[in-house]
């Protein structure tokens, strides 16, 4: 078995449990390769054999058969940039706060990795969304996809942005607004969310338009199936706005067309049979705690 290990190293509390985590795949027959930029930190602290590293998703390969996140929801949706279309499932270790996507909590390391040797899991599939501009941004060349959102949002001005829409090429309306999130349903429960968008479960073939602060009473999310193509064209006072595909983000300009579709790989994501979405909902939103039930 072979497994990579990605985590920051911003956070002394996650490297402890990346320590708990090394101990715990060192018990079986584990290949373990680290992220070179982690390992690098990893080793300063702690004295330990040496490791295999990667650098990018171009050291990975389809040999490895897991891929370790290890801190938050933003750690895990980096992760995806490693991984990309080569179908490694993704298990996230929560060391940071909410943990919609790192769901297996750091003081249940040892538990789980025994769950996992003995394939007390199932692998799910995330859609992603890609994203095209017709300016040829070079931020854009590699990394044109999200796990959870895509989203347009105002740039050096305190006004608003109007971004006009069209859904398979039919125009649906212009927001004024702050901005417009395209959540998949992974992202639903993320910036979507706290923008007033509904919760959409994984394996609902759908994403959802989100207005950022829309300036009309009228304007609400919109749930679409996930196979419409979505074209925006922005335009600001400020001349530019900003692109931002989950954590990245990049600059674009008034005359920017944008074309947003579901991209043609999926991230497979592991969920240990303890699990699933209905009971991270009741555990992160706090819903069980309704002192009725």
């Amino acid at each position: 078995m072979k497994v990579g290990i990605f985590g920051q190293t911003n956070n002394s509390l996650t490297t402890k449990y990346i320590k708990t985590l090394v101990d715990a795949l060192s018990k079986y027959d584990i290949t373990i390769v680290f992220e070179d930029t982690l390992y690098k930190y990893y080793k300063g602290k702690y004295e330990s054999k040496t490791f295999q590293t990667f650098t990018d998703y171009h050291d990975l390969s389809i040999d490895y058969d897991m891929f370790f996140s290890v801190g938050g929801d933003g750690t895990f949706l980096r992760s995806i940039t490693f991984v990309r279309d080569l179908n490694i499932p993704i298990i996230g270790i929560n060391t940071g706060r909410l943990g919609f996507l790192a769901t297996i909590q750091k003081d249940d390391i040892d538990e789980s990795i025994t769950k996992l040797i003995n394939k007390d899991y199932t692998v799910n599939e995330r859609a992603v969304i890609c994203v095209k501009t017709n300016d040829n941004n070079k931020d854009l060349e590699e990394e044109n996809f999200a796990l959870n959102e895509i989203s347009i949002s105002r740039k050096n001005t305190a006004s608003m942005i109007t971004v006009v829409t069209f859904l398979n090429d039919e125009y649906l309306t212009t927001y004024w607004s702050d901005g417009l999130i395209i959540a998949t349903p992974t992202g639903s429960t993320g910036y979507s969310l706290s923008c007033g968008g509904p919760i959409i479960t994984p394996g609902s073939e759908n994403f959802v338009l989100t207005p950022i602060a829309p300036h009309s009473l009228s304007v609400r999310p919109l749930v679409i199936p996930d196979n419409t193509k979505i074209k925006l064209e922005v335009d600001s006072r400020s001349n530019n706005a900003l692109l931002t595909l989950d954590s990245r983000i990049t600059t674009i300009d008034n005359q920017t067309k944008i074309t947003i579709t579901k991209c043609d790989f999926t991230i497979k994501t592991v969920q240990l049979d303890d699990q699933s979405f209905i009971k991270t909902l009741r555990e992160k939103l706090l819903w069980g705690e309704d002192k009725r039930n």
